[in-house]
């Protein structure tokens, strides 16, 4: 029999690319193991999904049934893997079984980043970073009124702006001194604050939290600057780590992610990595457009034919309805400066390089329809 091409994962990355495996390939075998139930989703729907009134349960697209009956695969859910053995192409899973590979595809994703919290209930800490962790974030939300969120970023803003409309008021803390500041320069993330918070959600930033002990009705914080904060729920989204252990395991080169080349190859040549767990190139986007990339690419090179994965420009589009907001950080490194127009309803932030090239840009508010005519002017990011 014929040794499978083996994905393991079954979020966006691991499904997609089986998906376009089967596009080319209708009969070499696929078998997806997942730790959880295997069932497809969107997970960037995670974050936007109280204010369309979903549940767990309906942000399911397909069950692992209708999805391994759709691929021609086999799938295992609820397995965990303990070990690969590249040397002898296979892997090993929870229970002492062991599976074969042709191929292995590393699809494992991102952990929550934690943080060093003391306290009582430093435990209690919710994060969402898939199906199950909404399911359990959502079920606590009953007679909520407040939630501290940890993190102003990409999530934790996004999560901010749906939580307002549960009629759930969000205090947002970051050590920064402005909201989304990996992608925004300073004026475009102080207009961001600003929309978000007529809105309704509070930003404390630069502070953070160092400990959660219970409070009288909930949870009490006490931040680095003395001052304590009280609140129902507590929500980090300080960002997400690289399931990289296993990979570390198994002998293969581990950075910030799965350190793959531009073919998705790692440093085992029968070993690949997608999503959010693989590094091309010292890249780590962990964004669907890329992943998308990723997939097609790789599918194609499994089928036998080696094609390099490219990363058109890919603006990043931020889910918070409140300020709508694209962003096109230009390349870590990159020389120049930001110019910025602000309008009553929108801004808009451009960097330039030297020549007066357009290497990134933020748009806000009514700005965001420019982004079309931007778009094509930024440079390709692989």
């Amino acid at each position: 029999m014929t040794a499978p091409i083996l994905i393991l994962g079954t979020g966006l990355a691991g499904y997609n690319l089986a998906r376009e495996i089967r596009k080319l390939d209708k009969t070499t075998p696929i078998v997806l193991v997942s730790r959880d139930a295997a069932p497809f989703y969107a997970k960037p729907m995670l974050s936007n999904a109280l204010a369309g009134g979903k549940t767990a349960q309906s942000l399911v697209m397909k069950s692992a049934e209708k999805m391994a009956e759709e691929l021609d695969a086999r799938i295992l859910a609820h397995r965990q893997v303990q070990a690969i053995d590249p040397a002898a192409r296979r892997v090993t899973l929870d229970g002492g079984e062991s599976l074969d590979y042709r191929d292995l595809v590393l699809a494992l994703g991102a952990d929550p980043i934690r943080l060093p919290l003391t306290g009582d209930a430093a435990a209690d800490v919710l994060s969402v970073n898939d199906l199950d962790d909404f399911a359990r974030f959502s079920a606590r939300l009953e007679g909520v009124k407040h939630i501290a969120i940890l993190g102003a970023g990409l999530i934790g803003c996004e999560f901010a702006n749906d939580l307002l409309a549960r009629g759930i008021a969000p205090t947002v803390l970051d050590p920064a001194p402005w909201p989304l500041g990996r992608l925004l320069p300073e004026a475009a993330g102080a207009f961001f604050r600003a929309r978000l918070e007529a809105a309704g959600a509070t930003f404390r930033l630069g502070v953070a939290a160092s400990t959660v002990n219970k409070g009288a009705s909930g949870y009490r914080l006490e931040l680095n600057d003395g001052s304590l904060l009280d609140t129902d729920l507590v929500l980090s989204a300080v960002g997400l780590r690289a399931r990289t252990s296993l990979a570390a395991s198994a002998g293969l080169a581990v950075n910030r992610g799965v350190v793959v080349n531009r073919q998705l190859a790692s440093s085992d040549p029968h070993i690949f990595a997608v999503g959010d767990c693989a590094e091309v190139e010292g890249l780590s986007l962990p964004f669907v457009m890329p992943i998308m990339q990723q997939v097609r690419a790789l599918a194609k090179t499994l089928g036998g034919t080696p094609t390099d994965v490219s990363y058109p420009p890919m603006p990043v589009l931020v889910k918070t309805p409140a300020i709508p907001t694209v962003v096109a950080p230009p390349a870590p490194g990159q020389a120049g400066e930001w110019t910025i127009e602000t309008t009553e309803d929108g801004l808009e932030a451009l960097f330039k390089a030297t020549d007066a090239s357009l290497k990134g840009f933020a748009l806000l508010g009514s700005a965001t329809a420019r982004k079309q005519a931007l778009t094509p002017q930024l440079p390709a990011q692989l």
